[in-house]
């Protein structure tokens, strides 16, 4: 089963490690195609920008031929001026051509003013072609470097997928495994099932043993009453019987049998008068009055209740023997609970031992079983011996000791008896940031074995940060609540890609 969970957890970290390589490709190849984008923009605005140079450089050329022109023109003014002669004249033409030169300086400075402002404008746009150079290179290197890392993760997937084709036989394998785990998962199972129900069935028996036993205790305690009365029934019976016999002795001096004869009837003769057999009969009425009721059956009921109290007791055996082989039932079933009870308990305390020494950072610890010699009805106590201190009772440790003592004795039974599902609630609350360290480290590599899937509930900001996923409340508006979560994993890959 647990080489099954180590193969499923490479398969799974295998799958994970090829979707983040797809990941990162596309995410790589995004922005490839972004920064092939950009270059293109750049290049158009940089051609735009060399077609605007050249147009204020053909410009600039124009300005500084019309200059040259004007600067001629004005030497030639000056020396026709020159050649003129004196007069009202001249003067006139001078004026003129004073004018004319005072607009053509008007106009070179014009000219001037705009050759200074284009030489500006063509410093301003060279520093933005300089700048424009500098983004091409960044951007051609940024794709250098996304090229690289499309290696990489071509390299990486190559990798996962030949480590792939290495665990493609592992599924087989562990499905076989699997399969004969399951046969003895099944066969136990059946076994346990079986004597489960033959548990049931001795307790059932037993409860009903004990109401039949119950039962018929108070049967017999009711026979031996009626027993007892049917008794003191039949011996008053025979004190009466007997009371008539002296009687009949003490007045007739003759046995009862002999009473007819005394009385003078022989077995022929005529029945006396109906007076006279009025009188023995209310005499002898007297005498049956004066004997009492007596119970002519008392001795077939006694038989009866012989032979009823023959067979309680018969039954009364048989529930003895049924008790007796289900306490030998009980107690075959304590030796075996006693005898996993103890193996249990010797691998958690080994367990505990090492988690203590591995969150302590060293010292001791142990757990020991007290109060009563059989180990099923014995308690637990917990010693520790936190790094500098002596062995002592877990209740005499502080209380981030006693949290982190309890986290080992429960990562103990985990690593014993793992369960699908751990949920923890605030473990981490009295701890401090070096142990919640070494909590984080020990959990990661308990989930990592992909036995057991933990849930935390915490408030610590380094839990937080070692989860893979987060999920959180929040009260956008008021009286509304919103789950959000956050897979860290994910965040990383974008991180590292980005």
């Amino acid at each position: 089963g647990q080489a099954a969970g180590q193969s499923r957890g490479l398969a799974e970290q295998a799958q994970k490690a090829d979707r983040e390589a797809r990941q990162a490709e596309q995410a790589a190849g995004r922005m490839v195609a972004q920064a092939r984008d950009r270059l293109a923009e750049s290049e158009r605005r940089l051609l735009a920008q060399q077609g605007d140079l050249a147009a204020v450089a053909r410009q600039l050329d124009q300005v500084a031929a019309d200059a040259a022109a004007a600067a001629g023109t004005l030497a030639e003014s000056e020396a026709a001026i020159a050649d003129l002669p004196d007069g009202e004249s001249l003067r006139t033409a001078l004026a003129e051509s004073r004018v004319l030169a005072s607009d053509k300086r008007a106009g070179l400075t014009e000219q001037r003013g705009a050759r200074e402002r284009l030489r500006q404008e063509m410093q301003s746009r060279t520093a933005r072609m300089s700048a424009i150079d500098r983004e091409t290179a960044m951007w051609q290197a940024r794709a250098g470097g996304t090229t690289a890392r499309l290696a990489e993760l071509h390299q990486r997937r190559e990798a996962t997928a030949a480590e792939l084709d290495s665990l493609a036989h592992r599924p087989g394998e562990i499905a076989v495994e699997r399969d004969r785990l399951g046969d003895e998962i099944a066969v136990a199972e059946r076994q346990r099932a079986a004597t489960s129900d033959d548990l049931a069935v001795a307790t059932t028996r037993q409860a009903d043993a004990a109401k039949q036993l119950k039962a018929a205790e108070s049967d017999l305690t009711g026979v031996r009453e009626t027993r007892v009365r049917a008794e003191a029934e039949v011996t008053a019976a025979q004190t009466q019987v007997e009371g008539v016999a002296e009687r009949i002795a003490e007045r007739l001096e003759c046995p009862p049998d002999r009473a007819a004869q005394i009385a003078g009837l022989a077995p022929g003769d005529d029945p006396p008068s109906r007076d006279h057999a009025e009188a023995g009969l209310q005499r002898l009425f007297r005498e049956r009055e004066s004997l009492g009721t007596v119970n002519l059956r008392a001795e077939a009921e006694a038989e009866e209740l012989d032979q009823r109290i023959a067979a309680l007791m018969g039954e009364r055996e048989d529930l003895i023997g049924a008790i007796n082989r289900l306490r030998h039932g009980i107690a075959s079933l304590n030796r075996e609970a006693r005898d996993r009870l103890l193996a249990s308990f010797e691998v958690v305390d080994r367990h505990f031992q090492e988690l203590f020494v591995r969150l302590f950072g060293g010292g001791k610890a142990s757990l020991r079983l007290t109060e009563a010699e059989d180990p099923l009805a014995a308690g637990l106590e917990i010693f520790a011996s936190p790094p500098g201190k002596r062995l002592q009772h877990l209740s005499l440790l502080s209380g981030g000791e006693q949290a982190l003592t309890a986290i080992a004795l429960l990562f103990a039974v985990f690593m014993t008896n793992p369960a699908p599902i751990c949920v923890l609630d605030e473990v981490d609350a009295p701890l401090d940031d070096a142990n919640v360290d070494r909590f984080c480290t020990l959990l990661e590599e308990l989930a990592g074995r992909g036995d057991t899937r933990f849930l935390v509930i915490t408030h610590h900001r380094m839990t937080m940060a070692r989860v893979d996923r987060l999920f959180g409340v929040t009260m956008p508006e008021r009286g509304v609540s919103r789950l959000v979560s956050v897979d860290l994993q994910q965040a990383e890959v974008l991180r590292d890609v980005g």
